[in-house]
């Protein structure tokens, strides 16, 4: 039996996430199924930065890498998202891009492993994963970037290190992580995870995992463009070694000293100063996360998934909405994706009725489930009003078919 509104309302009230999530903006009647790309403001984010930005930069000026403790925000940043991803807390570190996080990590993963020549990269991975491998073999003779399907009889004995998505950005199937590692481990390889699409949203168990990178703008909600993060497992830290050797990744930063020697431990990932009000967002939302228990978090998205896909079979059979992603609670990661031939000027009809799903070509949305600022009745309400833009056929008006610079 298809719930009603009022049914959706009595399972928000009863939702043990609702005292947090009042404490995030939530724009009058905006209707965000987008915290997949980017993660809706905080309450305690917005105070850390005018915190940061009026007293310890305003007030304490130069004082505050010491006093208000700028200079260890990588490691404090770290070690909050390692607890969110099954890691320990020196085993994380909060620095740079996530493009930038994965040149650094292949290219330890190929120092430690010199004998062999390939990197494998899954060839439907979010396209950064592949053009950083690409930049990266441009620089090293004889590197070869191989794109394949994430199996175990992929992985060749010439596999250095394979870089896996957890979760696929386009269908949201969420890959058997302890699987896949050990399958590269029985091949010698090592294994990079990019965790964009699943830190934050899920819980996660590295396990064996090698290396580790993921953002801080989607689920962590830490604002366009927050630092990432990367994870080096302890057992590799000392071999570890990146060619953006910074000067904050020195071992004695501050001693100016000519030569380049590694800090212990992950600092040593570090290159330049760290964008300390974008770590202290980040920081600050990260709370949130931990306060909520991802175990609750991943009940309650996987709860709306089942809702708004269950709404949408009953209210809108007719759009022939294809769900791409796998029903399945243990296959998939926290968006729903849906083919459509007019995928593209659905999506633009939709953020006119203020739904914001978004659109990845060449035919998909993208429904992102985030229970920290999505409630059931907002699940009930978006398909109320994608039924509304299909009966009415207003995606149909060339307004929507003109691209935007960004989908």
């Amino acid at each position: 039996m298809m719930l009603s509104r009022e049914d959706c309302a009595g399972l928000d009230r009863r939702d043990p996430l609702k005292g947090i999530r009042i404490r995030f903006r939530r724009p009058k009647d905006l209707l965000y199924f987008d915290g997949n790309s980017l993660g809706m403001l905080s309450q305690p984010a917005l105070r850390r930065a005018v915190e940061t930005i009026e007293e310890e930069w305003g007030e304490g000026l130069i004082e505050s890498w010491t006093e208000a403790g700028w200079i260890n925000l990588p490691e404090r940043v770290g070690a909050k998202i390692a607890r969110l991803i099954g890691a320990e807390a020196d085993e994380v570190i909060a620095t740079d891009s996530t493009s930038v996080n994965i040149f650094k990590l292949l290219a330890a993963a190929l120092r430690i492993r010199p004998e062999r020549h390939a990197i494998l990269v899954e060839a439907g991975s979010f396209p950064t994963d592949i053009y950083m491998a690409e930049g990266l073999a441009s620089l090293l003779p004889g590197i070869e970037v191989r794109l394949a399907e994430p199996t175990a009889d992929a992985i060749g004995e010439d596999v250095a290190v394979v870089l896996l998505g957890h979760v696929d950005y386009r269908t949201a199937e969420l890959r058997d992580m302890a699987a896949l590692t050990a399958a590269a481990h029985s091949k010698g390889a090592l294994i990079l995870w990019d965790l964009s699409h699943s830190a934050g949203a899920l819980p996660i168990a590295l396990g064996a995992a090698d290396f580790a990178v993921g953002c801080g703008y989607k689920y962590l909600n830490g604002g366009p463009g927050a630092p990432a993060w990367l994870h080096v497992a302890r057992r590799w830290q000392d071999a570890f070694s990146q060619p953006l050797s910074g000067w904050m990744g020195h071992a004695a930063a501050f001693d100016f000293e000519p030569q380049y020697r590694p800090a212990k431990g992950l600092r040593r990932a570090l290159s330049g100063t760290p964008p300390v009000i974008a770590l202290s967002v980040l920081d600050a939302a990260l709370d949130l996360l931990l306060e909520a228990d991802m175990e609750r978090l991943r009940a309650s998205a996987q709860s709306q998934m089942d809702l708004f896909d269950g709404l949408l079979a009953a209210r809108c059979p007719e759009a022939g909405l294809d769900l791409v992603t796998p029903r399945e609670h243990h296959r998939r990661g926290s968006h729903l994706a849906y083919r459509h031939p007019e995928g593209y000027a659905l999506t633009q009809a939709l953020r006119e009725r203020l739904v914001i799903p978004d659109f990845r070509a060449p035919d998909i949305i993208r429904f992102g489930f985030t229970p920290l600022t999505l409630t059931h009745v907002d699940v009930w309400d978006a398909v109320d009003r994608l039924a509304a833009v299909w009966r009415e056929g207003s995606f149909r008006e060339p307004r929507h078919r003109q691209r935007a610079a960004v989908t």
